[in-house]
C-alpha cells in the first residue's frame, strides 16, 4: 500500500518559475536554464511512490535536489507543478488550515543541524514537537519521556543540549520527533555531521526503532553505504531528476548509468549482498533414499566431492562426503544415512560480511537454508570471490 504518492513533481527557485518550467518541458537542461534565465531548477518531473512502513533513502550529491523533494514531500516547499499524495489526499490542494493539520497527524522532521533551544533542558526539547497539539502538560510530558527512553536517553532528561555530545543530541533531535508520534519520518542527513562511530551507532538505533515502530522513513544523505544499510529502496538523484530507483541490491548490481556506476564502484559490497543474492542451484542433489552406489554416480558425474542431501520434500539433512561414500562401498555397506554430516547452515539474508570468513575456511560449501529447512541454494567460494 503506497503511503505517498508523488507525480510530476517540479520545483523552480527563482521569481517567475513558469519560464523555467516552458524550457525544461521543452527539453532544456538545468543548465539551459540557469545561463539564460538564472533560475535553479530543484526537482524536475520526479515520480515515485513510498510504500507504507517503508524505509525510503534519497540519495545524490550536493545539488542534486534530494533536500528539496523531502521538503516537497510536507510542502514546506510549495512545488511549482505536480501532486504529493499522502494517503490518498494531495497536499497541495489543502488550505493554509488543512496543511497544518496533516502535518501535525503525519509528519515528523530530523534535521542535520540538532535544531536543539540551549537554554531548555532534554526533556524541555523533546516536547516541543508537541506544542502545536491540544495536549495537557502532563500528556506531553509524559511522551517526551517515553520518546527519550525509546532512544536510550532515560536519566538525561534535565541535562541541557551543551552537556550531550553530538550523537546525544541528535538522539534529542529523533525523540522530539517520536514524540508526536507521525506515522512519516523525513529525515535530512540527520547523522553526517557525526563522527563514523556515531554515526553507526545512530543508524543502529533507527533500524531498532523501526523495527518495533510503524513508521514510513524518508532519508536524505549522500552516503551510499548509509543508503545501501538504511535503505528498503533507493532514489539516485542527479540535477533534479531521479537517474535510477531500485533495491540495494538493483542499485549495485544492475546500476542503469554511467553516474550510478561511478556512485557504486567503490562501495563495499559484501556488507549489502546477501547469500540469496549469490547462492547457486545445486545441479544435483542426494536423496535419504537414495543408496550409495546412486551417491558415488551423482558425485563422480557432476565432479562433486560432497553432495547435499535432502528428504522427498528438499528438507535439508545434511552433507555426504565422496570419500565417505568410497570407503563405505569397500566395507560393504549400502545405506547413506551413517555418512551425513552437518555443516555451517546460511539464512539467505546474511550478508557475505557475515559468511565470507566462515566459508573460506571450510572444505565444503554451505547450504542456504529458509525458515522451514528447505533448502534454497548453496553457496561456494568462488561465487563469493566473484562478487566482492
Amino acid at each position: 500500500m503506497n503511503k505517498i504518492e508523488v507525480q510530476n513533481l517540479t520545483h523552480i527557485f527563482g521569481p517567475r518559475p513558469k519560464r523555467g518550467l516552458k524550457m525544461i518541458k521543452n527539453g532544456q537542461s538545468k543548465n539551459d536554464v540557469l545561463k539564460k534565465t538564472g533560475l535553479t531548477v530543484g526537482i524536475n518531473n520526479v515520480n515515485f511512490n513510498i510504500q507504507t512502513n517503508e524505509i525510503f533513502v534519497i540519495m545524490g550529491l550536493s545539488g542534486s535536489g534530494k533536500s528539496t523533494l523531502l521538503r516537497c514531500l510536507n510542502r514546506l516547499i510549495n512545488p511549482v507543478e505536480g501532486k504529493v499524495i499522502v494517503n490518498g489526499t494531495d497536499i497541495r490542494s489543502l488550505e493554509k488550515k488543512d496543511l497544518r493539520e496533516i502535518r501535525k497527524k503525519e509528519f515528523g522532521m530530523v534535521f542535520q543541524n540538532f535544531g536543539l533551544l540551549p537554554y531548555k533542558t532534554v526533556l524541555e526539547n523533546a516536547t516541543l514537537g508537541l506544542d502545536a497539539q491540544s495536549l495537557p502538560v502532563e500528556e506531553k510530558l509524559k511522551r517526551a519521556e517515553q520518546s527519550l527512553e525509546k532512544v536510550g536517553l532515560k536519566g538525561w532528561e534535565n541535562k541541557y543540549p551543551d552537556e550531550l555530545s553530538g550523537g546525544m543530541k541528535q538522539r534529542v533531535g529523533l525523540a522530539r520527533a517520536l514524540a508526536v508520534d507521525p506515522s512519516i519520518l523525513l529525515m535530512d542527513e540527520p547523522f553526517s555531521a557525526l563522527d563514523p562511530l556515531i554515526k553507526q551507532e545512530m543508524q543502529e538505533l533507527l533500524l531498532d526503532i523501526y523495527d518495533e515502530m510503524n513508521k514510513t522513513i524518508v532519508f536524505i544523505t549522500h552516503d551510499l553505504d548509509e543508503a545501501l544499510k538504511l535503505g528498503d529502496r533507493i532514489a539516485i538523484m542527479k540535477d533534479g531528476e531521479i537517474v535510477q530507483l531500485g533495491t540495494p541490491e538493483d542499485i549495485l548490481t544492475n546500476s542503469k548509468t554511467p553516474y550510478v556506476e561511478d556512485f557504486v564502484k567503490n562501495v563495499n559490497r559484501s556488507v549489502v549482498l546477501t547469500a540469496r543474492n549469490i547462492m547457486i542451484k545445486p545441479s544435483a542433489l542426494l536423496y535419504e533414499s537414495d543408496g550409495l552406489n546412486v551417491a558415488r554416480y551423482k558425485m563422480i558425474k557432476n565432479s562433486f566431492t560432497s553432495i547435499f542431501v535432502v528428504d522427498h520434500k528438499r528438507r535439508y539433512k545434511g552433507i555426504v562426503l565422496l570419500e565417505d561414500v568410497y570407503q563405505a562401498i569397500k566395507s560393504g555397506e549400502h545405506d547413506i544415512s551413517s555418512l551425513i554430516r552437518q555443516t555451517t547452515k546460511v539464512s539467505p539474508d546474511d550478508t557475505i560480511n557475515d559468511i565470507a570468513s566462515d566459508l573460506a575456511q571450510s572444505n565444503v560449501p554451505f547450504p542456504v537454508i529458509d525458515s522451514n529447512n528447505y533448502l534454497l541454494g548453496i553457496l561456494v567460494k568462488g561465487t563469493i570471490l566473484e562478487n566482492i
